[in-house]
């Protein structure tokens, strides 16, 4: 028996031994990240949800903030239940917010995971890293959320820290914004580059591909996996037998029109059907968000070179254990 489908037996087992004793959820709100504009982000995802509810028998309720936190926040505070989230974002709901990681997306175009990206216009003279880290002040950049995987935490470990600099000194301009609107802003040249992903550039390629063609790649990070979706930790157990039933049934069970219709959704999320996950994803990120530290802490000149040394032992020490962590994790 595969683990999804020992999963799905297990669900059903669990649901049917606490369900009498446990008070049950009758309704759920889901929180989605703004990665773009609210009213896009309902659109791909009405579907989803309504299916959801319908093959769960839960009320559910689309939550949508205007920024990660407001996602992360409505969780910690009982007000989000279940979410889509970035990994980095997803790291302090894990940290923050009592969530837990239960399901990991997994790429339309069987992708491993996603790839960020310093974008410029087609028209700018940057080919290459080297070219916008000439830190002269002349620059306008769009960073992501400070939530964000693909849009913050990565360029901000593997460009700024890994190379001593500081955006707000380097550029002209720094400006937070969300996917949607730093792939818009580079387009029509309201900003001469700025961060975004694979997956985001791939949807613009499909919703708007004249602006598509007016951006160019200049970096690419490192491979980040796939996005996790979380729950409440406290949620009752019913509901979360309910929930993990319909993730891992949903664009595989079911007649073959149902299936194909499933994966017609899932495909306009640029998702195939999720596979089981747990908060053991998150340690590349959290090993990444150490290393971003361990690169400040470096070129820090406030710090003596005693205290250098020991928080870089610390850090060195954190690392190692997440190292260790992840090596014991199976790989699928």
């Amino acid at each position: 028996m595969n683990l999804v489908a020992k999963g799905l037996a297990a669900a059903a087992i669990s649901a049917t031994l606490v369900g009498a004793v446990q008070a049950q959820t009758t309704e759920i709100n889901f929180g989605i990240i703004s990665t773009e504009s609210s009213q896009n982000l309902k659109t791909i995802w009405t579907p989803f949800l309504e299916a959801m509810e319908k093959d769960t028998g839960l009320k559910v309720n689309a939550f949508f903030a205007t920024d990660y936190a407001g996602v992360i926040e409505g969780m910690r505070f009982g007000k989000v239940d279940v979410a889509w989230f970035g990994n980095k974002s997803g790291m302090e709901a894990v940290d923050r917010a009592n969530g837990e990681v239960f399901a990991q997306t997994v790429d339309s175009e069987g992708n491993p995971g996603y790839w960020s990206l310093l974008l410029a216009n087609v028209d700018s003279d940057m080919e290459k890293l080297d070219d916008a880290l000439k830190c002269d002040g002349t620059l306008d950049f769009g960073i992501g959320d400070p939530n964000s995987t693909s849009g913050f935490l990565v360029p901000t470990t593997f460009i700024f820290a890994k190379n001593g600099i500081d955006p707000k000194t380097c550029f002209k301009t720094v400006r937070n914004a969300n996917h949607e609107t730093n792939l818009m802003a580079v387009a029509n040249k309201q900003v001469d580059l700025a961060t975004n992903n694979t997956e985001n550039l791939r949807r613009l390629q499909t919703t708007n591909p004249e602006a598509a063609k007016k951006v160019k790649i200049i970096w690419q990070s490192p491979l980040i996996p796939s996005d996790p979706i979380l729950w409440r930790k406290d949620l009752d157990q019913a509901a979360k037998d309910k929930i993990y039933t319909f993730f891992f049934s949903y664009g595989r069970l079911g007649t073959p029109e149902e299936v194909e219709s499933a994966r017609d959704v899932l495909a306009a999320l640029q998702w195939a059907p999720f596979k089981p996950s747990s908060d053991a994803q998150l340690y590349p990120i959290r090993i990444m968000e150490i290393t971003k530290q361990e690169f400040q802490v470096q070129s820090d000149d406030k710090m003596s070179a005693d205290e250098k040394t020991a928080k870089l032992e610390e850090l060195k020490a954190e690392k190692a254990r997440y190292e260790g962590l992840m090596a014991k994790v199976p790989q699928s």
